[in-house]
């Protein structure tokens, strides 16, 4: 199945390099596009908020889905939610939490905050590239998503 159909945008926050590198393998490998990285929930506010190494907003558009680890440095994935929930332009995108946490209360506080979703990390490549199309069918060919044109 490598004629997976896109229409959207997805930017992942990911602090761990190897995990960064598998997510995008695995994208490739299910024939996908339109995947931006990020390091840390500070830089994917700078991704979201066009600052930083993002300001010219002409470069980068806003995602149709956010996927984000929770522990990671500098701002974690808590952070970023209320963030990006609280801010009038990004609270209407899906954020779909991807961590190696199971506990109850990771997955209870996420949703509380407005995570759309709550993932637990694959143990191998293959499931990944699976979780991957998962996330693509569902995000981007099944459900509607809001069409913000700002």
């Amino acid at each position: 199945m490598n004629s997976v159909s896109w229409y959207g945008s997805l930017v992942v926050a990911e602090d761990n390099p190897d995990d960064r590198l598998l997510f995008e393998e695995a994208w490739s490998e299910a024939g996908l596009a339109q995947l931006h990285l990020v390091n840390n929930g500070e830089e994917l506010m700078d991704f979201l908020c066009h600052r930083g190494n993002y300001a010219d907003s002409t470069q980068v558009s806003k995602p149709d889905l956010i996927v984000l680890d929770l522990r990671m440095p500098k701002k974690n994935g808590y952070e970023a939610i209320r963030e990006i929930k609280a801010h009038p332009d990004l609270r209407t995108i899906p954020v779909v939490v991807l961590t190696t946490s199971t506990s109850e209360s990771d997955v209870n506080r996420s949703y509380d905050l407005g995570a759309c979703s709550y993932l637990s990390k694959p143990n191998s490549f293959e499931q990944l590239v699976e979780l991957v199309k998962v996330l693509n069918h569902y995000w981007f060919e099944t459900v509607l998503l809001p069409n913000d044109q700002s």
